[in-house]
């Protein structure tokens, strides 16, 4: 029995294709796309912090984008030979879960995470305390 079954179970159709299957969601028609509240975006099913809000843009390219996670050890990549290409895959450290690709096109010579929002959960700036992730508040004061 692994470490996540209970919260594998839990997971909608959606979220067990993509974090499970290396599946992908549709552009455009996906909960986080046009989310651009001040928080942070945690695994679906490990509740490990990924990526905050100060890091994502808008790419045009229908999916979640980040410049970079958190913190660099709370993804890994691998190659992904799917289809045809030749691409960089993003998984979760710890749950090991499929979030999306990596690119190198991102704003002003940064990366590009592209991110599937059915491996994601936002947690906004005003619930973040209440739902364990105080620390993270500083992320969020002004310099």
């Amino acid at each position: 029995m692994g470490k996540y079954d209970e919260n594998i179970k839990k997971l909608t159709k959606i979220q067990y294709h993509v974090t499970q299957e290396k599946g992908t969601e549709k552009p455009y028609d996906n909960e986080y796309n046009s989310e651009f509240r001040d928080g942070i975006y945690v695994d679906i099913i490990s509740k490990e912090v990924l990526f905050s809000s100060k890091d994502k843009f808008d790419s045009h390219c229908g999916w979640p984008s980040f410049t970079k996670p958190i913190k660099g050890e709370v993804v890994k990549t691998k190659y992904d030979f799917s289809f045809g290409m030749i691409r960089t895959e993003v998984r979760s450290t710890d749950a090991d879960s499929h979030l999306g690709h990596v690119f190198d096109d991102g704003p002003n010579g940064n990366l590009r995470y592209c991110i599937n929002s059915a491996s994601l959960e936002f947690i906004p700036k005003e619930k973040m305390e209440e739902k364990g992730y105080g620390k993270y508040l500083k992320l969020f004061e002004e310099d």
